[in-house]
């Protein structure tokens, strides 16, 4: 019974639908002027049956609105004729946006509207547009921004729209505030995060204006620095705005860092036809980072090391992934290599680069056109695009090619302003400076970076311009030029004064892994002038110079991090070695410094420093060629005021050797959010003279022992160092304490 039931509703439903349904013949369009027929019958999809029901009527009409081309529309089937009537909307003429002075603010409004000059109409866009331009303010810092849109009517179905902006101020950040279980100081985290604190001298920095995109990209920097130290499972739980009144905001930051995570095993699987030996290298790697603490630079390192087997061995279709196993605070991770889809590449389609020139984003391909497809060396591809920081968004996309086997690579890139001007200031117990500087990171749309910098301090005063191409012609070398004079003058107190100026031009490539060889040419000319109160030897040193050098250095670097390190070593081995001048002076140096964690969050360090300048002609070595104990290599004594003496000036010495060792007290004063204390031990020696072996005699030994505290102040970072000063030579001058204060603009 229920069986028969069932039919007959089944059958009924079949007959109403057909008796909804409606055939026609011919299909009429009216009220169209500049859309054709063809096109709005593409827009319409009408399905090839020649019966139509309400649901495909409707869908008819949806489409169709939905193109934005229409004001109305009406579909209907009359006397077996389907009849489309159209209103269209009317032609935008032009777009204006009125309120906005900067032509570079105008022209980004102009990209995110997507009603333009000669296009259709439509009210809903209009008001996606008013959104999409609010949102683009507030990126930009205008956040008490106001926008009408208004439309005039002209001849022939025309309009005019215009969008009316009023600005407002600038929405300011006074505070920068950090929340949470942070385990980190606040002075540390400011120096993670892009944005800063707004301050009446700072007319230079965009940073102190509130910008969603900049704060979304603290969050990352905060996210990658809590994990490179160990906390996993970081949470950047919010960050938000709280208005302070007076156009100004306070910006939160709320951390649950969690607990620390630590490797434990690290384990690699592959194809069972590959030989395990080729990758004992990762293997070794795996040993030594286990019971070492979880860190992102540590997983870049392994997965680096993949790429280079990969490209040694000539694997060709791979891929990889990392599996995790979290037992308590230690991850187990696996490193799964396997084979991938085998295809060649076809094309690769660049878009959105309408400044930088192709082969900028070329140079960084490991897979080029006619490659087989290596989902490894593509992956790292885009991370190399991305480290150039000239692009705001860069994504790729791999689609069907012609044929089979073959594949097209899109990469799309969203480009970024590159411009940035600097300026900042700074005053101590050595003196105080005062620098400018412009920087262009994409100079003519070739990679290329442009740096001028000026700094002028008490006695001397330093201009730079440098140009320097990262990747020169797609060898994978570096390129810098560069030009400078410097203007010393101590004719007040020392009886001299010195004008050198030079160029220099070199390069600098990766040799080995992680070692890194700079080779350059340098020349220089130097004029000295002395009076009357010049000390005797000075004065023999008057005149003018020409200095040809050749420059090489080797830099092996094993730090864990260039940022904050923890762990690891640099050493850098230097020479300059004379071509043309007057006493051929070569140079050799080389410095190194190691960096060990130690009770979990003490970071020491221990740096080795020796220098030598001689002359292989066996003249004098001139005054601004001779060495000096680095400031910061010797404290609790005046910068460069230990060593030789000749009369009241310290001349510098022909030999120079420093150690230094230091540790982070992060126990000391817990509470102080914006105060880190260090204590350290310096020592020093500088001797040798040789255009009078009487006054370079001295070898003796300075030391001192003392405690660093680095403050962030509403002014800027503040470091004071307080030494007691061991051992020393009667004719250097020593310093109890000493404070350096700076700020940027």
């Amino acid at each position: 019974m229920l069986r028969f039931i069932f039919k007959i509703i089944v059958i009924f439903s079949i007959f109403q639908l057909q008796a909804l349904s409606e055939d026609y013949k011919n299909i009429l369009i009216n009220g169209n002027e500049r859309i054709s027929d063809e096109t709005i019958l593409i827009f319409s999809e009408i399905p090839p049956k020649k019966f139509l029901d309400e649901s495909s009527l409707n869908s008819i009409l949806k489409k169709l609105y939905n193109s934005g081309f229409f004001n109305d529309v009406v579909v209907k089937i009359i006397n077996n004729n389907l009849i489309i009537d159209v209103i269209e909307n009317p032609i935008i003429q032009t777009v204006f946006i009125e309120g906005i002075k900067s032509k570079k603010l105008e022209k980004k409004i102009n990209e995110v509207l997507s009603l333009k000059d000669r296009s259709s109409f439509n009210i809903n866009k209009v008001k996606k547009d008013e959104i999409s331009i609010i949102n683009l303010l507030k990126e930009s810092g205008y956040y008490f921004s106001t926008l009408t849109s208004s439309i005039e009517n002209l001849k022939k179905n025309k309009v005019n729209l215009t969008y009316n902006i009023t600005l407002g101020k600038k929405a300011k950040i006074s505070k920068i505030s950090f929340v949470g279980d942070k385990k980190f100081k606040d002075r540390q985290l400011r120096n993670v995060i892009i944005s800063e604190e707004y301050k009446i001298w700072k007319f230079v920095s965009g940073k102190k204006f509130l910008n969603e995109n900049i704060v979304n990209y603290d969050k990352r920097l905060l996210a990658n620095y809590y994990r490179n130290n160990g906390y996993y499972k970081v949470n950047i739980e919010s960050s938000f705005a709280n208005y302070l009144g007076n156009d100004e905001f306070e910006l939160i930051y709320n951390i649950a860092s969690g607990k620390k995570y630590f490797f434990n095993d690290l384990n690699l699987k592959l194809p069972l036809d590959y030989n395990v030996k080729n990758f004992d290298s990762l293997n070794l790697m795996f040993n030594k980072l286990k019971g070492k603490k979880y860190s992102l630079n540590s997983i870049e390192e392994i997965l680096n090391e993949i790429d280079k087997i990969v490209l040694n061995e000539e694997f060709e279709f791979l891929k990889s992934n990392v599996s995790e196993l979290i037992e308590d605070n230690l991850i187990n991770l696996t490193f799964n290599i396997e084979e991938s889809e085998k295809f060649y590449v076809e094309k690769i389609n660049i878009f959105g680069n309408n400044i930088t020139q192709d082969e900028v984003i070329r140079n960084q391909l490991y897979v080029d056109e006619g490659d087989a497809f290596n989902e490894l060396l593509h992956k790292k591809s885009i991370n190399k695009i991305k480290s150039l920081n000239i692009f705001g968004t860069v994504d790729s996309e791999v689609i069907s090619g012609s044929s089979d086997g073959v594949k097209i690579i899109n990469i799309t890139i969203d480009e970024k302003p590159t411009g940035e001007i600097s300026a900042g200031a700074g005053v101590g117990t050595n003196g105080g400076s005062v620098s400018f500087g412009v920087k262009e990171n994409n100079f003519l749309g070739r990679g290329i970076t442009f740096g001028s910098d000026l700094t002028l301090s008490e006695e001397a005063i330093r201009g730079v311009f440098s140009l320097n191409n990262p990747n020169y012609k797609g060898s994978n070398k570096s390129l810098n030029i560069s030009a400078e004079s410097t203007v010393t003058d101590r004719l007040k107190n020392f009886g001299y004064k010195s004008n050198k100026s030079g160029f220099s031009i070199a390069s600098n490539f990766e040799y080995y892994d992680d070692l890194y060889l700079s080779t350059g040419l340098s020349t220089y000319v130097e004029k000295l002038e002395t009076d009357s109160s010049a000390s005797a030897n000075i004065k023999k040193q008057k005149g003018s110079y020409f200095d040809t050098h050749f420059n090489y250095t080797f830099n092996y670097d094993k730090r864990n991090q260039r940022f904050k390190t923890t762990d690891g070593y640099k050493s850098i081995f230097t020479q300059k070695i004379p071509l043309l001048g007057e006493s051929y002076t070569i140079t050799n140096t080389f410095n190194h410094k190691m960096y060990t964690e130690w009770l979990s969050e003490n970071v020491a360090t221990f740096g080795f420093y020796a220098s030598a300048t001689n002359s292989l002609s066996g003249k004098n070595v001139k005054l601004s060629d001779r060495l000096f104990i680095p400031s910061s290599k010797l404290r609790g004594f005046a910068s460069g005021k230990a060593g030789p003496k000749d009369g009241l000036d310290h001349v510098g010495g022909n030999y120079l050797v420093t150690f230094n060792a230091a540790t982070t007290l992060p126990q000391i004063f817990p509470n102080l959010q914006n105060a880190d204390f260090s204590l350290f031990f310096d020592a020093a020696n500088i001797w040798g003279l040789d255009y009078d072996s009487t006054l370079g005699q001295d070898n003796r030994l300075r030391s001192s022992i003392g405690m660093s505290v680095d403050i962030f102040t509403p002014i800027g970072p503040l470091n004071f160092s307080f030494t007691e000063v061991i051992s020393k030579d009667s004719k250097d001058t020593t310093e109890t304490f000493r404070f350096n204060l700076g700020t940027s603009f």
